[in-house]
């Protein structure tokens, strides 16, 4: 079983960034790996928070989220993004666990009691969506507000500059994981199923009315025509 934490571990992160009213978001470090790990705390029209893809942050930091309203939702965004998904389900007990249903079961093995994204409750200003594609093992947030529609994704779309010395190498060239918005060459062989549907799919996401921004869970926001740059990874497949 890939290492989880059970215990509230603090890595090492980022100061938290406000990207909206309703959203923001928090960069880490991975253990030994030059990836970044990026969380996204949403703001419902109701007041209460969801987490995707959670991560222990230091005390002064999980007071500012609490301040912000209840933490009532945990997105795991698939199977491999689950290293804190314990600890947080023990420090917020009452948060409802949800998972793409193609992932459920694998974040199952370590938190108990998961749901799938469709039983979030409806809500005006975000929802939740399952990718095509990809065998249902991933989804993507949608959340509007005055800002314009931020589109949270997980490992689907990888933004991440190129990085110098030789895991740099492997992460431009073995990968392909870096060098701006693209499909890296791990997500072509293991989460895309249908590559004609997960084109689709990017391009239906690239025409989203107001789209403001594309937040992914590997290093950079994208914030330059987003549009474009779903299109342009889409693309790279």
């Amino acid at each position: 079983m890939a290492q989880v934490n059970r215990e509230w571990k603090v890595i090492g992160h980022r100061p938290i960034e406000t990207l909206s009213s309703r959203v923001w978001r928090v960069e880490g470090d991975l253990p030994n790996m030059p990836l970044k790990r990026v969380m996204t705390i949403v703001k419902r029209a109701d007041g209460r928070l969801i987490v995707h893809n959670a991560i222990a942050l230091e005390d002064a930091a999980m007071r500012e989220i609490e301040a912000w309203g209840p933490i009532a939702f945990l997105l795991v965004p698939n199977g491999y993004h689950r290293l804190d998904a314990p600890a947080f389900h023990a420090r917020y007990p009452s948060a409802r666990v949800l998972a793409p249903p193609g992932s459920r079961a694998k974040v199952a093995e370590v938190v108990p009691d998961v749901g799938v994204y469709a039983e979030m409750p409806p809500d005006d200003a975000v929802s939740l969506g399952v990718l095509e594609g990809v065998g249902e093992a991933e989804g993507f947030v949608r959340v509007e507000d005055e800002s314009g529609v931020t589109l949270v994704l997980n490992d689907a779309v990888f933004n991440m500059p190129h990085l110098p010395g030789m895991q740099g190498f492997v992460l431009k060239h073995v990968t392909c994981s870096s060098g701006g918005p693209r499909v890296s060459r791990v997500g072509r062989f293991f989460l895309v199923k249908d590559k004609a549907a997960f084109v689709a799919q990017l391009h239906r996401l690239a025409d989203t009315p107001k789209l403001a921004r594309v937040i992914v869970s590997h290093h950079e926001t994208i914030t330059e025509r987003p549009g474009e740059a779903l299109r342009a990874a889409a693309a790279t497949l």
